[in-house]
């Protein structure tokens, strides 16, 4: 009798829920779904990929740096297949641009953090290592940029083309800092991975980037590209690697945050470690660096076959996936989460290591 009532339930179950099934309503497609803008005879018009977004191109048409064989063309957006509107990743970029979301200005800082995303050079991911980070910032007060650069996939030099793109970024976000409530000596750059390869030589090129782009015709001249702060998430190879001829490094080099996991990700670390390395010997101050025991590199496999997330992600509830708080902690130490204005703590210690004598290379012992 129980039996029979069991299967009497369980069928009366299925059959309410095929029925609730059948009634519902078709989804909806998603709303307000991202896309490139269209291929024109004129040079391509990148597009926001998040609301609000405010896109400038780096350079002007004609630019010479740009490829005028291929200016025209399309982006192409690699879309989220389980988050609706999510841009992963983009490809195809050759007329790079940036992307503008600004605060409130009850809670602005001036702070502007320049977002330089990782990807191999072959994909922009634009997704977790850019986008995500929009609204983390703006509860700090700190604007922030989406860089979106050329990638060596579609053509071009990863030392020479890509780190134009970011110090044009610079330039550029310094140039419209009054209409955006941005303080002009509160503006820096993060890079990840790959982009971490275009914000460490910006720390150490700004000022021969700045003389060959001085002349009259440049509507940028006089505008330095010097970053105020620099961020090295989980870096690629710096100028400072060790099968490189490494450049001299300015007195007035920013201050650095270098995070990365340790032996999990043991290539990318020791490319943290040698940036940490050059700056420590001539003691560059507010050089921080954390180096998280139990991590790997965004991507790599997982042991239940999944891969490794990036980003802000929590990094399977491990202490490597708080980093951005020790960021956080950083930025708020040498005062880039006061109000517009006022001089910063690494504004000020940059002032006092250009007074003194130049530090002599610690001796090895």
């Amino acid at each position: 009798m129980k039996e029979t009532f069991t299967v009497l339930l369980i069928s009366t179950i299925t059959a309410t829920v095929a029925l609730a099934q059948n009634a519902l309503a078709p989804l909806p497609a998603p709303l307000a779904v991202p896309k490139p803008g269209a291929a024109t005879d004129a040079p391509y018009a990148p597009t926001s990929i998040l609301p609000g977004g405010v896109v400038l191109t780096l350079y002007p048409p004609g630019s010479p740096y740009l490829n005028k064989d291929r200016v025209r063309e399309a982006e192409q957006y690699n879309m989220s297949q389980a988050a609706p509107g999510r841009v992963s990743s983009i490809v195809n970029i050759h007329n790079p641009s940036i992307e503008v979301h600004t605060v409130d200005r009850g809670i602005n800082t001036g702070t502007a953090v320049i977002l330089a995303a990782g990807g191999g050079h072959n994909t922009l991911n634009v997704g977790s290592e850019a986008a995500d980070f929009v609204p983390f910032f703006y509860n700090y007060g700190v604007n922030t940029i989406i860089l979106r650069n050329r990638l060596r996939h579609d053509g071009y030099n990863p030392q020479t083309d890509e780190v134009y793109d970011a110090l044009q970024a610079i330039r550029l976000v310094r140039a419209y800092a009054q209409q955006w409530d941005i303080d002009p000596h509160k503006i820096g750059i993060v890079g990840f991975s790959a982009g971490a390869e275009l914000a460490a030589p910006a720390t150490v090129l700004f000022d021969d980037f700045d003389k060959k782009n001085s002349g009259p015709g440049d509507p940028l001249a006089g505008i330095t590209s010097r970053p105020d702060f620099v961020g090295l998430v989980y870096p690629g190879p710096t100028p400072f690697a060790r099968n490189r001829t490494a450049p001299p490094i300015p007195r007035n080099a920013p201050p650095a945050f270098i995070v990365c996991a340790g032996s999990g990700d043991q290539q990318h670390a020791v490319w943290a470690d040698e940036y940490f390395a050059a700056m420590l010997a001539i003691r560059v101050p507010n050089i921080e660096m954390h180096i998280y025991a139990n991590g790997l590199h965004p991507g790599d496999a997982l042991p239940d076959g999944s891969r490794m997330p990036g980003g802000l992600t929590d990094r399977n509830d491990t202490p490597y996936g708080t980093w951005q708080y020790r960021y956080i902690d950083w930025f708020r130490d040498l005062g880039f989460l006061q109000k517009p204005g006022v001089e910063t703590k690494a504004a000020k210690d940059v002032t006092a290591y250009l007074s003194a004598a130049p530090a002599r290379p610690a001796a090895n012992r």
